[in-house]
């Protein structure tokens, strides 16, 4: 959808002056820089949207530049959709949070903690409590990413393909390979971000009994007017796709800080990307195309308390839930977390079920407010959510991975 008009930002209690050095920096260190190919950025405060925003290319080598209609990968910003996704059945009584997994999955009953060995021969120990749903809401369930490179469990998601963004395999093959795979901890013992959200995004499909992709589109998308938003780019709008540049001179698809040497390199070409056709794998955890304009409608339902112009996606205590600090033992993440790469600062934020929650901006050396909610995507794209200030913020650029630049 086309992004709404923009009131002055002093309407809102913001100044322009500001935003144009904003601009200004964003133009100067990152675009002219080569370290961004062109970015989005849209600032809502107060009900009104003050400040919108459209620099650079979103195709370096077509000279496209960014518009408003670009559409993003978003990547792990679809966590957040599928976390409200989810909460909308716990909301309707046909699942709990405290629940154990293994009552959906019940192949995954017997899953070990990991001891010693390698793919396929693994020592394990049992664990000391079982996965419960919540752990699956918060990445505190024992399960991991291949890309977070740490050991030999994540090596063997490397090794089976689990979880990665070329998205290989089905929602239910990887369900069937996580069985095979230990925990890398015993559940709530600490936090690690995982593919967690996609298995949540399979048990949406499992309890609902409709695929995973259709109640998204069925309950979230067509309700609130996100014409833009789904798994794979349409052909008639294909033009619209931006190309995806990595901070590797190889051009790699990785998750980790990355020395430049140079520009940017393209990573996937809008014209042949694997997002221009449906995906076999439906993932809940990165799967998602957007634009800036279709999350922002996401944003203000949740800031409106789970609801916008009449549609209801969650109740307010069911948001305000979602949105507080679910670490074991009211922890922050620098206290449990064992994640090389994530999409969190830690220093002064916990993990609520879906989102990131900044519990103190002494902490995080940040100006914004204690209760303030958010999450990014790998191609560093972002949002937070500032319930204090009744303020919202959308950023989009197209480069891997967010920890590069």
């Amino acid at each position: 959808m086309p992004a709404p008009a923009t009131a002055s930002p002093e309407s809102a209690g913001m100044s322009k002056a500001a935003f144009d050095r904003i601009e200004k920096h964003l133009r100067e260190r990152y675009i002219e820089a080569g370290r961004f190919p062109g970015a989005q950025l849209m600032v809502h405060r107060r009900g009104q949207l003050v400040h919108h925003s459209l620099q650079g290319f979103a195709d370096i080598e077509r000279k496209t530049p960014v518009k408003d209609d670009t559409i993003f990968r978003i990547y792990s910003m679809t966590k957040p959709i599928t976390s409200i996704a989810f909460m909308m059945l716990v909301e309707e009584g046909r699942v709990a949070l405290d629940e154990p997994v293994h009552k959906y999955i019940p192949e995954w009953k017997n899953l070990g903690v990991f001891q010693a060995g390698i793919w396929p021969a693994f020592l394990t120990r049992p664990p000391s409590q079982p996965m419960r749903i919540v752990d699956l809401m918060r990445h505190t369930s024992g399960l991991t990413y291949g890309f977070q490179q740490r050991g030999n469990v994540d090596a063997a998601y490397r090794e089976l393909k689990i979880g990665e963004v070329e998205k290989a395999g089905t929602l239910q093959s990887m369900i069937a390979e996580l069985a095979k795979i230990p925990l890398e901890f015993s559940p709530g013992e600490a936090w690690n971000y995982s593919v967690s959200t996609d298995v949540i995004g399979y048990l949406v499909g499992l309890i609902s009994g409709k695929p995973f992709e259709q109640f998204l589109q069925e309950r979230i998308f067509d309700p609130l007017g996100m014409k833009d938003t789904g798994f794979f780019v349409p052909a008639a709008k294909a033009h619209r796709l931006a190309a995806c540049y990595s901070a590797s001179p190889q051009g790699a698809m990785t998750f980790h800080a990355t020395d430049r040497k140079g520009g940017l390199t393209l990573q996937d070409d809008p014209a042949t990307s694997s997002f221009l056709s449906p995906p076999a794998f439906i993932s809940g955890g990165g799967g998602l195309c957007s634009t800036a304009a279709d999350y922002l409608t996401f944003c203000c339902a949740l800031l409106n308390g789970g609801e916008l112009d009449g549609v209801r996606l969650v109740g307010p205590k069911t948001l305000a839930l979602m949105t507080s600090n679910h670490l074991p033992g009211g922890k922050t993440l620098p206290e449990l977390s064992r994640s090389l790469f994530s999409e969190a600062t830690y220093h002064g934020i916990g993990f609520g079920l879906g989102f990131s929650v900044t519990l103190d901006p002494a902490q995080t050396l940040i100006p914004g407010s204690p209760g303030e909610y958010a999450w990014g995507g790998a191609a560093t794209t972002s949002f937070w959510i500032d319930p204090a200030e009744a303020l919202i913020a959308i950023f989009m650029t197209q480069v891997l991975p967010s920890t590069a630049t």
